[in-house]
């Protein structure tokens, strides 16, 4: 899907917050992404929920290749490449195998996946699609995961929905992001 900007980027922001935004992600990915030109330098305060979603998404009682796997699964449902580039220069920055991300379509039958992987992925692949899980895919889940992680889960796969929407209604596309790792 090819992906039309609807509103121009900022380069130069005037609030000194978004500018201290722009300089962080330049430190820490190497460019300044399109949605932070696009979207925070408009709404800075949405820079505060991206801040706070990162810092919950840290926190979460799973492995960093499962939270991984979870954002490109669900960004790769909804069809966001932007959340697709920047998950899978993530990965690569931390080391992780790409072998996994590009086998996620199949992990219901991929031998690469542990059970319990496979039960993250059916789940969110249904919130994803449905918003709605059947019993016996949460059944399933629950024999891997603690009430805890199921809630960090949902919370990762909903605010991986959350920044899909805001990057696709506004025609944000891939950064090449992977390139620059």
């Amino acid at each position: 899907m090819e992906h039309q900007l609807r509103l121009q980027p900022i380069e130069k922001p005037g609030s000194l917050y978004v500018k201290l935004g722009y300089w962080y992600l330049r430190k820490m990915i190497g460019k300044v992404i399109t949605p932070a030109k696009v979207v925070y330098a408009r709404v800075p305060k949405l820079l505060k929920v991206a801040s706070l979603f990162y810092k919950v998404s840290e926190q979460a009682p799973l492995r960093d290749d499962l939270k991984i796997m979870i954002h490109v699964m669900v960004s790769d449902l909804n069809g966001c490449t932007f959340c697709l580039d920047i998950a899978q220069a993530y990965a690569m920055r931390k080391g992780n195998s790409m072998q996994k991300l590009g086998e996620l379509r199949n992990f219901a039958t991929s031998e690469l996946f542990y059970p319990a992987e496979r039960a993250c992925l059916a789940y969110v692949k249904e919130v994803t699609l449905h918003k709605q899980v059947p019993d016996p895919v949460f059944r399933e889940l629950q024999q891997h995961f603690s009430d805890e992680a199921i809630v960090y889960i949902t919370f990762l796969c909903a605010s991986e929905i959350y920044y899909n929407t805001m990057n696709l209604a506004l025609g944000i596309g891939s950064d090449g992001l992977c390139s620059l790792q």
